[in-house]
């Protein structure tokens, strides 16, 4: 008898052309916030012709909006549904999670795109276009795998939970809402852009907002006025040494080639609103970056004690206290012990399929992962096709032939995670 892990072998390398066409029309689709609709429509497509148990949904209830990790500035979540499709096992084997998530970033300038964004454009081996790294690639990885499953005749011990869902990008209410729907397993992969890594850890992060509050003036007696512009400098270098600080204490040697594991980042300054006035307001937007063993509420405890400090030194700001804001995205961290049974069959899958050792590292980002480890109580591991550099970039682009190692890895993976209860032809 051919082995289980040859036959979804073969399966996947006679249906490439089959894999290449569904990243294109998912590419296709351009699923940005609030947009998500035709994209899933795709998915559900592909789920219903793969006879899986499909769970469709729109999020925003009142049980996901109270909960304290709910974090989404947007209103109303109708027309663009969650969607999870389940292929069950015999109910004998460990359940795993295979999660992505369908929304994507905003293009930017279209004048830096050499094609269209979402023309799914392929050359060279390379498919492009808006979220085909980030996280498309990963997706249509998943669905090749759990095809190459099913319609080899393979019947799984655990059961397969795959799940398509919004809002990661904005700070993961689709996986929340997912968790909190019930569903959790023994383990889950999670294919963002590794480069084929794999990431046991991820960091975390929040979005901050500092308002230097000044005073206005005129700008021809700009001294009887206080540039608030002026008052946040300091502000400014107190955040980069407390970054520095902060990421000093790093020793983890996961991150190792990371060169700034926890970043703080300007993201965002505001200051005046006309040249010849003083302005009496400064506002600083950013993000903070959270370690995976770092507590949310102890990270804000040593921004805000920072900026309270480099008032301090000031006679203005003393009197005149920056207002510190925790806003809009934020994502929890994730810390999966790097000898965790998932890390060890992925990484064999791995070897099996590439015929070298994985890299296992740090995510230099947040992800889901954070969501259904500290949530769902689910061992999580981040590892998928794409090039992470290549995310949210002009002329995002994907390695086709990384996407198929990566659909048979993560086969590879279910089988053994997942048990093998029968094949086709067996009595």
């Amino acid at each position: 008898m051919i082995a289980a892990d040859r036959i979804v072998r073969n399966y996947i390398l006679e249906n490439r052309i089959k894999g290449t066409r569904l990243l294109q029309k998912l590419v296709q689709e351009a699923s940005t916030r609030g947009k998500e609709s035709g994209a899933q429509a795709v998915i559900i497509e592909k789920c219903r012709e793969l006879g899986l148990q499909m769970d469709i949904w729109e999020i925003g209830d009142e049980q996901l909006r109270d909960h304290p990790a709910f974090c989404s500035d947007r209103a109303d979540f109708s027309g663009n549904p969650n969607v999870i499709g389940i292929l069950k096992g015999s109910g004998t084997g460990k359940s795993m999670i295979l999660n992505g998530h369908i929304d994507v970033v905003p293009v930017g300038n279209l004048n830096d795109w050499d094609h269209d964004p979402f023309s799914g454009h392929i050359e060279n081996g390379r498919l492009y276009g808006r979220g085909s790294t980030d996280m498309k690639g990963g997706t249509a990885a998943m669905l090749m795998a759990i095809e190459a499953i099913k319609n080899s005749g393979i019947t799984l011990k655990g059961d397969i939970i795959f799940e398509s869902v919004i809002e990661e990008e904005s700070g993961g209410a689709g996986t929340l809402a997912s968790v909190l729907r019930g569903y959790k397993a023994d383990g889950a992969i999670i294919p963002e852009p590794t480069n084929l890594k794999i990431f046991p850890k991820q960091q975390g992060s929040m979005w901050f907002r500092i308002s230097i509050k000044g005073k206005g003036a005129h700008g021809g007696t700009r001294y009887e006025g206080i540039n608030a512009i002026e008052k946040a400098m300091p502000i400014i270098d107190r955040l980069l040494k407390l970054e520095m600080d902060r990421n000093s204490k790093i020793s983890d040697p996961f991150f190792d080639k990371v060169p700034i594991p926890i970043p703080i980042n300007i993201g965002k300054f505001q200051g005046g609103d006309w040249p010849s006035s003083v302005p009496d307001l400064a506002i600083i937007e950013g993000r903070m970056g959270v370690a995976p063993d770092e507590e949310m509420e102890s990270a804000k405890e040593e921004m805000e004690k920072a900026v309270m400090e480099a008032s301090i030194a000031d006679p203005w700001l003393r009197e005149n206290k920056p207002l510190v804001e925790w806003f809009g995205a934020r994502w929890l961290p994730g810390n999966l012990d790097p000898g965790h049974e998932l890390v060890d069959i992925l990484t064999d899958s791995f070897i099996d399929i590439k015929n070298s050792q994985p890299l296992i590292e740090a995510s230099p980002w947040a992800t889901d992962g954070g969501i259904l480890s500290k949530t769902g109580q689910v061992p999580v591991v981040v590892f998928g096709p794409g090039i992470t550099e290549r995310a949210h970039q002009a002329n995002e682009y994907i390695r086709l032939e990384d996407v198929f190692d990566a659909a048979e890895i993560i086969a590879l993976t279910l089988l053994k995670w997942c048990g093998i209860e029968k094949m086709k032809g067996d009595k």
